[in-house]
């Protein structure tokens, strides 16, 4: 279908068929002035589940994914749709809408993680929820990426090729990490950092650890001090810090691997996505 027809369709539902809102007007806006830069990009296959239950959207969500040359768009309206298609064939990346019909968006991202499918399958919400609470809730329950609405379609589709290629160039096994720069052998306890090893205390060690194996994924404070210190221990966020600027200092150069996200917490980026060729 052409891109002009689809337009015109989806205006004729916004405003004969149902209220027009502002999001679907700026969503449409988008599909419009990007679609000669989205017709332009080379084909980044993978596939795609959109969790959406407003149709509007979801059409030219999947329409700008279409453009780019991605292999598959699947669309559900439901969280427990979205359940159904994960268990039977999980996505490459999923955009996730938090308000849906019958499960809350939050309830969806931790049961999608609790699931064997789900673990490692990116997840980007897509909402129209712009609070700090909702964005640190949604990382917490194991989003890898917040992008709120009106969003730039061309932006969408590139953090979800971002996120997916993050997906599938981490760690082969979870007991060793080897960098260009940083490796570390869980199993064996020790790091090195241009080949000569770095000695850290057990709590560095550990929030290192818990950072690597969720590479790429922002850990909140409050997940570090729940998987370092556990709950017995009577400690704060600005512990947490504290030992992420030791540890940063004693990993030196390596330190670049872990990256503040402001009012949140931490991510460690492996060498592709610090751009560090091989």
């Amino acid at each position: 279908m052409a891109l002009a027809t689809l337009v015109l369709l989806v205006l004729f539902k916004c405003f004969w068929i149902k209220p027009v809102t502002p999001a679907c007007l700026l969503t449409i806006y988008q599909v419009v002035i990007e679609a000669k830069y989205l017709s332009n990009k080379i084909p980044f296959k993978m596939r795609v589940l959109v969790v959406e239950d407003d149709g509007d959207i979801a059409t030219v969500i999947q329409t700008a994914f279409r453009r780019e040359g991605v292999g598959q768009i699947d669309v559900v309206g439901t969280g427990s749709a979205a359940l159904q298609a994960v268990d039977a064939d999980p996505p490459d990346v999923m955009i996730l809408d938090l308000n849906l019909p019958d499960i809350d968006g939050f309830s969806l991202c931790r049961r999608l993680r609790a699931r064997k499918r789900g673990t490692e399958m990116p997840i980007i919400v897509v909402t129209a929820r712009t609070s700090e609470t909702d964005r640190v809730r949604a990382f917490e329950l194991g989003a890898d990426d917040y992008v709120t609405k009106p969003f730039g379609l061309r932006e969408l589709t590139a953090r979800a090729r971002a996120v997916s290629r993050r997906a599938t160039s981490g760690l082969q096994s979870s007991d060793v990490y080897e960098g260009q720069r940083l490796t570390a052998d869980f199993a064996g306890v020790e790091v090195r950092v241009d080949k000569r090893p770095v000695k850290l205390t057990r709590r560095e060690f550990q929030i290192l650890r818990c950072l690597v194996e969720n590479r790429n994924r922002v850990m909140s404070r409050d997940r570090l001090l729940d998987r370092v210190w556990g709950n017995g221990d009577s400690v704060d966020e600005r512990t947490v810090d504290v030992h992420l600027g030791r540890l940063r200092s004693k990993l030196g150069q390596a330190g670049k691997h872990i990256e503040t996200v402001f009012g949140i917490g931490y991510r460690f980026l492996d060498d592709a996505s610090l751009g560090m060729s091989a």
